[in-house]
């Protein structure tokens, strides 16, 4: 697996990336040769943070964990990651026949399908185009978390969200 490390605002010691490497590389068992795993360093607010990103065959995983040292972040975003995989095993056995993706049954045990899979509910909506201002207005105004809209410029449907650190972002399609 191809790891790239990224610091900001910051310069992170080798040793640090060392650990991380080390301790991401657990991950190599599940995943085949052409996958990536970006791993970002930053310090906000003077915790250590870590945010790990493991892309692989359409899939993308991703914990964003901060702690009193980049160690227990690591840690926390590798329990996470974790759970990620336990959690789609069974929808990505469907999906994928061992191509990209190994399952290994002693370290991931099998689980039911989640109950909120099952009952997915349906929502249909219209929409009109807007700006990015128009649609976190109305994303605020309805109280949700996130707002999918018509670009006003572009004609492209778009994502505006809360950022857990506050603020706004937006999703583009490409």
């Amino acid at each position: 697996m191809k790891m790239n490390f990224t610091a900001r605002q910051m310069r992170v010691y080798d040793s640090v990336k060392e650990t991380a490497e080390k301790k991401l590389s657990k991950f190599d068992k599940f995943f085949e040769d052409g996958c990536e795993m970006d791993v970002t360093f930053s310090m906000p607010n003077g915790k250590e943070k870590v945010e790990v990103t493991i892309r692989s065959q359409g899939f993308v995983y991703r914990a964003e964990e901060a702690a009193d040292t980049f160690a227990n972040a690591i840690d926390c975003a590798i329990e996470a990651l974790e759970r990620q995989i336990r959690k789609n095993k069974t929808r990505l056995q469907k999906k994928i026949k061992a191509e990209g993706f190994k399952i290994i049954d002693e370290d991931l045990p099998e689980i039911e399908e989640d109950e909120y899979v099952q009952n997915i509910k349906t929502k249909t909506f219209s929409f009109k185009p807007m700006g990015v201002e128009e649609a976190i207005l109305q994303m605020n105004m309805l109280g949700h978390d996130f707002f999918v809209f018509k670009d006003a410029e572009t004609l492209e449907t778009c994502v505006v969200y809360k950022r857990k650190a506050g603020g706004y972002g937006l999703i583009l399609p490409e």
